[in-house]
């Protein structure tokens, strides 16, 4: 089994911690993975996006065209990715801040007010949390209790202050399921 996901977004909004994180959980559950960032020049609001491939054998290669999931945490990653994933793919989309409905009807779509929920749960700064929640809940290639101990293992000490939140966010994104 291999899976392969994309994340994308504005810079600032986390989508390179989330991959992060994901690959982290993958290699603590003992599956191969792997990272790739990219980022373009601006700090914050610029694109960002991170590919992330969990194996259960070795990766071939780490490179992706027709990812088995996509993040889109804004409308230009959807306008750009929602094209390439995967028929039967799952494609997660920030409902709160993109103004269409996916188009695609052979993939599985799963629109989440991550903007909302993150807001609710009192840190915008959680929407990247609430994305990947909701794409673990639909796409089952790494339970959402690896991420939690990853996050738990891999963050710094100094921000365990956030990981009750960060739990709370993950589990918020998982009650949403595709269409």
């Amino acid at each position: 089994m291999q899976t392969e996901v994309i994340i994308s977004g504005f810079g600032g909004q986390g989508t390179l911690f989330a991959g992060q994180l994901l690959a982290y959980a993958a290699l603590d559950e003992k599956k191969e993975t792997t990272w790739i960032p990219s980022y373009g020049p601006e700090m914050r609001g610029g694109t960002a996006n991170c590919t992330v491939i969990v194996a259960d054998e070795e990766i071939g290669s780490p490179l992706v065209s027709r990812p088995t999931a996509v993040i889109a945490m804004n409308l230009p990653s959807l306008d750009k990715y929602e094209p390439l994933v995967r028929d039967g793919g799952v494609l997660v989309v920030n409902q709160s801040i993109v103004n269409r409905e996916a188009k695609r009807r052979d993939i599985r779509v799963v629109m989440i007010p991550a903007n909302e929920i993150a807001e609710k749960l009192g840190d915008k700064r959680l929407t990247n949390m609430v994305l990947l929640g909701g794409l673990l809940a639909n796409e089952s290639f790494l339970p959402l209790e690896a991420v939690e101990k990853a996050l738990c293992d891999h963050l710094p000490k100094r921000h365990h202050d956030l990981l009750a939140k960060n739990y709370e966010a993950l589990r918020e994104g998982a009650k949403y399921k595709a269409n």
